[in-house]
């Protein structure tokens, strides 16, 4: 992925969907940065592929579940709220570490805001 989005593109984080807790479906996750810009990407299917992305400074609200199935597998599911009209809610469902990666996300969405002299709102 990073090749396909320049040589100064950084993947800070990936996964993939994750069935019984095994990462073996065509739904894949990653986190980049470069010094423009930080985006989630979520890239589904094997045949028709269709890949979407969300600019960080954009999301107001992050939300984690996690239902017994996935905790039995330490799996958990982030939904991400943001004023992005094509795209308003975006799941990353069934993901290792979720508690881990929520962090993470928080902590980029804060500083793609302060990057750009938005208001800081509260993630934790």
């Amino acid at each position: 992925m990073a090749n396909s989005l320049g040589s100064n593109v950084n993947i800070e984080w990936r996964d993939k969907k994750h069935i019984l807790g095994m990462p073996i479906s065509f739904t894949r996750y990653s986190l980049a940065s470069s010094p423009d810009w930080t985006k989630i990407f979520v890239k589904t299917g094997l045949l028709f592929q269709q890949e979407e992305e969300m600019n960080l400074y954009r999301i107001y609200d992050l939300s984690m579940t996690r239902s017994l199935g996935e905790r039995l597998f330490g799996l958990g599911t982030i939904v991400l709220y943001s004023k992005d009209e094509s795209s308003p809610v975006l799941e990353l469902r069934h993901i290792k570490k979720p508690q881990e990666v929520r962090n993470l996300l928080a902590q980029k969405i804060e500083e793609e805001k302060l990057k750009r002299g938005f208001r800081i709102a509260e993630f934790n």
